[in-house]
């Protein structure tokens, strides 16, 4: 039995995930024989599956398991893997009060969790899910939650960070793979958060704390039975008020009223624009499973993508358009539509071990099919990224392109020209087609009506 062992599950010595044609297991190791059983006897994982809170999975038997393995589960699948540094302000919030609500759950049956990352939490179906079936171990009444520090680091200090100063600053998770230190949140807070009792218990005082303690010993016999299972319960409680408590507004970001304001559509046009991407996706062969949205402001054309039930990742990087979809798809308890942070021009990059551990943008695709509305343009003037690359990077990452190009006389590319020398001589409609139809053939093709815009249904050579 040939196996690949994914590089994400390594420093797990209680099990790892694999693929076996085109299949995900995770072995479960004997060391965690104890652990799972519990999870399994005390109710717990039904419980907890039954809620949607953690991953389903079944036991199977495979031929030629090593003899470190105790049992081998297949866990239902998650369609796409995204990482925090993708999440808006709610998704991250979300994971988060899932997390607790799990910890809080599990003391009913006698366990809990020894891991609290945000990489352990996808969103399936709109909604978080925790993962990692290894995160559970026995209760021992009286010890401290281990997993509170990497709570803190993992979930906490973002979501501080994204709402006393800046919300882009949840993208530091991408420098910090751990989670981000505690006593760089505390300078970077402004001054008013020292002021709130619960921020100065969990970030100042546990960076404290931990500068304090980091070059000490510690015994393990003075740290037992010092916190009550009343006191594990307040501390659950008391971070889970916090969390509630952070608030970002959303409505003030340059794109989060694109369709509401000056996007220089016409009523008409708009329709037609509509209408032709819905004619286009239902015309490829075989039907689309898996599309990219890139740009997609709040998910206009994301919901129309997943008409046909195709899993729809909608990418933008403006979070304010990201949150609105977001709690669009909350609301209506919308699915197959997934809203994450995409900068085009710096995806996120593969991270971790070897650059292994999370994969970048490009290596989780390709995709079927690819939607690039009203994008070109930022790209090619506003990033100064030729024709050419833009071309090539798109037939890295699907096999079908909707595309739509915007000529130099509208009046969205006139305002990126307004205060900068036209140095863009290549960027017209004919060297645009010339350029992509290295890359692709161009299956249809249609002017929208009352405008110059043009949007070409593409499909990738050699497919």
């Amino acid at each position: 039995m040939k196996i690949n062992v994914l590089p994400s599950s390594f420093r797990d010595p209680s099990g790892f995930v694999f693929s076996l044609n085109g299949e995900i297991y995770r072995q479960i190791n004997k060391t965690y024989e104890v652990n799972y059983r519990q999870l399994i006897e005390s109710g717990l994982y039904d419980k907890l599956s039954s809620l949607g809170y953690l991953i389903p999975h079944k036991e199977v038997t495979l031929a030629g398991t090593n003899s470190d393995a105790y049992k081998i589960i297949k866990p239902q699948p998650i369609p796409f893997i995204s990482y925090p540094y993708e999440w808006c302000f709610s998704m991250l919030k979300n994971a988060a009060l899932l997390t607790l609500t799990i910890q809080k759950i599990s003391l009913q049956y006698g366990m809990s969790l020894k891991d609290a990352s945000a990489f352990n939490v996808q969103f399936l179906d709109g909604r978080p899910i925790l993962i990692d079936t290894l995160s559970f171990e026995s209760y021992k009444e009286g010890l401290p939650w281990i997993a509170y520090k990497q709570f803190v680091e993992h979930f906490l200090a973002p979501l501080t960070l994204m709402t006393f100063t800046d919300i882009r600053l949840g993208r530091l998770s991408t420098l910090f793979f751990d989670g981000i230190p505690l006593d760089l949140v505390a300078k970077i807070l402004p001054l008013s958060a020292r002021f709130k009792p619960s921020l100065l218990l969990h970030i100042y005082a546990h960076s404290t704390s931990q500068k304090k303690f980091s070059q000490k010993r510690l015994i393990p016999s003075k740290l037992e039975h010092r916190v009550s299972k009343e006191a594990f319960l307040g501390l659950l409680g008391n971070l889970e008020g916090v969390i509630k408590s952070l608030q970002w507004n959303y409505t003030k970001t340059q794109w989060t009223n694109y369709y509401e304001g000056n996007n220089n559509y016409k009523e008409k046009s708009f329709r037609q624009k509509e209408m032709l991407v819905r004619k286009f996706l239902k015309s490829i062969r075989p039907r689309p499973r898996l599309v990219w949205d890139l740009g997609a402001n709040t998910g206009l054309f994301s919901r129309i993508a997943r008409e046909d039930n195709a899993l729809v990742i909608s990418w933008d990087e403006d979070m304010g358009a990201l949150e609105r979809n977001y709690l669009q798809i909350e609301e209506g308890q919308e699915k197959n539509i997934l809203p994450l942070f995409c900068d085009l021009t710096n995806p996120s990059p593969a991270l971790g071990w070897a650059n292994q551990e999370r994969l970048s943008l490009v290596q989780r695709g390709p995709v079927d099919v690819v939607l690039a509305l009203a994008l070109i343009h930022h790209l090619a003037i506003a990033q100064n990224i030729s024709l050419d690359k833009i071309a090539s990077f798109f037939s890295q990452i699907t096999e079908f392109l909707i595309v739509e190009f915007i000529p130099k006389e509208d009046s969205q590319v006139k305002k990126l020209l307004m205060n900068r020398e036209d140095i863009f001589q290549e960027y017209t409609q004919e060297n645009f087609e010339k350029v992509f139809k290295k890359f692709f053939q161009v299956e249809e093709i249609y002017s929208l009506a009352g405008s110059q815009r043009v949007l070409y249904l593409m499909k990738k050579k050699g497919i």
